[in-house]
């Protein structure tokens, strides 16, 4: 396929008085697994309504594999997840699949769809009777019943337990290593660093970072600095060091800092002890913290 799979060009949108999304131009290239972050109401979920043609552009366009995504031609190539997802309680997994897989010219077997959801011992139950996790991942079997090229996920993982996070995560970084076009957006954001090649941050409907992972983490200065300690943390075993953030969980310690060797120096003597000591650079969260905080200050 030639050109890109997902495109937005000069996109805006306008709710009334609300820019949700301005003037936004990007393109996602196939087989690419992006993540789209921002803060609540940054614009990203919006950017995805644009993207599949479930809201129209007030200006600018948007193209799912240079057509209009209203296009039954794109529609047929794509899958989706979306937070509103909502299916018919009184039909069994396999038989919702199965009407699901009618919808596309070439599907996926319905046995492949469930198991590659992870739902096998739930295939002949009612959906009204899964769990939380369990609906998350039958809405990922239904987006993945019509095999598509492109797969939108908004915030899949809501809901789900830690095996079945885990299994989804290993799940949809395969379906990315076997050359499917990903687009995420999600809140937590070990996912996307994890999983994504590309990060897009998306505040007050603007992009304002595009790039890998650890370019955006390079962006923030400083090294982060954690280690478990067996005292009573108050404000005085961190007052007057030179600290860009901190935060005490319990008796665990995070600290972002330009001068690590300094802070280390003084809380070694201060005497305070600690345990499981590293540095490191930033993460993927504090990076996205720092240019959101950035942005709301400008």
């Amino acid at each position: 396929m030639s050109g890109p799979a997902v495109e937005l060009t000069g996109a805006s949108k306008r709710y009334g008085d609300v820019l949700a999304v301005d003037n936004v131009t990007l393109a996602i290239n196939a087989g690419e697994l992006v993540a789209m972050l921002g803060p609540n109401g940054a614009g990203k979920t919006t950017s995805i309504h644009l993207m599949l043609g479930l809201r129209n552009p007030t200006a600018g366009k948007a193209r799912l594999f240079g057509l209009d995504p209203k296009d039954l031609k794109a529609r047929s190539r794509i899958g989706v997840m979306l937070q509103e997802s909502g299916v018919p309680g009184m039909l069994r997994v396999e038989e919702l699949v199965r009407l699901f897989c009618s919808y596309y010219p070439r599907p996926l077997p319905v046995v492949q769809a469930i198991a590659m959801a992870g739902l096998e011992e739930k295939a002949t139950t009612l959906v009204k009777d899964l769990s939380g996790g369990q609906h998350q991942r039958l809405y990922l079997a239904l987006a993945l019943c019509g095999d598509p090229e492109v797969l939108f996920l908004d915030e899949p993982t809501v809901g789900m337990d830690v095996e079945g996070r885990r299994r989804f995560l290993q799940e949809i970084g395969d379906l990315g290593a076997r050359g499917r076009t990903i687009v995420l957006t999600t809140h937590y954001l070990e996912e996307a660093d994890q999983l994504a090649q590309r990060v897009i941050v998306i505040d007050r409907g603007h992009v304002i970072a595009d790039s890998s992972p650890a370019q955006i983490k390079a962006r923030v200065a400083g090294k982060r600095i954690t280690f478990t300690t067996t005292q009573q943390t108050d404000e005085n075993m961190l007052a007057g060091l030179p600290l860009n953030s901190q935060q005490v969980d319990d008796h665990r310690v995070r600290l972002l800092t330009n001068e690590p060797e300094a802070v280390l120096r003084e809380l070694f003597r201060r005497g305070v002890e600690m345990r499981d000591l590293e540095v490191s650079g930033a993460d993927l969260e504090e990076a996205f913290v720092a240019m959101t905080h950035h942005e709301a200050r400008a």
